[in-house]
């Protein structure tokens, strides 16, 4: 799992940013501490850095200046101000890309999943979390302290459908159509049996209680 750093002093959008990337599976960091920013990075060292440019005590600008003397870590510059100028000094002073604010969301992610991979290499990660609970999708386990056991494919569907909704409540309804995806008739007790089976499996490693019933609304974790 890739790790990014935010770096930006708005609250309500560093928390927004936040949702979304780890709705994209990504591990985020986020401060509200701009006294050490430089420091932050490199303690950190995360595999991607998000900065702002308007930011209290050091602008964005000397941050990558000073965070491209140590490090080679990617760093998208985002900013309010749109020009050719801007764009230019960030570039120079070592950012790997640059946005405007308002950006569109998914140009974002696209900019942050393409120079990951640019830097890093394609990743195929087999593994998503949801706190001390991994489910590894390809020898379709689940893993929790250190323990772990085999899921069947309805199982490990299930559970990948709740982790993604990290902690939202998944309708029995949206569960049947991602598992039978056709019109067969399909027992409602059908999912009921899987989903217990699961509630085993995962209780049987330690994540007791972990899948919750949310009575008339779904399950969740």
């Amino acid at each position: 799992m890739r790790t990014i750093l935010i770096v930006e002093d708005d609250k309500t959008l560093r928390q927004q940013l936040k949702t979304l990337l780890e709705k994209y599976r990504y591990q985020v960091i986020t401060t509200d501490d701009f006294n050490d920013t430089v420091g932050l990075v490199l303690t950190k060292q995360p595999h991607l850095v998000i900065l702002d440019v308007n930011l209290p005590i050091y602008d964005g600008y000397h941050i990558c200046r000073e965070v491209r003397k140590k490090s080679d870590v990617p760093i998208i510059v985002v900013t309010s101000r749109d020009s050719e100028t801007d764009e230019l000094m960030s570039l120079n002073l070592g950012a790997d890309q640059f946005i405007a604010k308002p950006y569109n969301t998914q140009i974002l992610l696209a900019k942050v999943e393409a120079l990951l991979k640019r830097v890093y290499g394609a990743v195929a990660s087999s593994t998503i979390s949801f706190g001390d609970l991994i489910l590894d999708l390809a020898k379709g386990q689940a893993i929790y302290g250190g323990k772990q056991v085999e899921l069947t494919k309805n199982e490990a569907r299930i559970l990948q459908l709740l982790i993604d909704s990290q902690g939202g409540i998944i309708s029995r309804d949206d569960i049947m159509d991602a598992l039978w995806q056709d019109d067969t008739f399909v027992d409602d007790n059908t999912l009921t049996v899987n989903v217990n089976r699961l509630r085993k499996k995962l209780s049987a490693i330690g994540a007791d209680q972990l899948l919750r019933t949310r009575r008339g609304q779904g399950y969740s974790l």
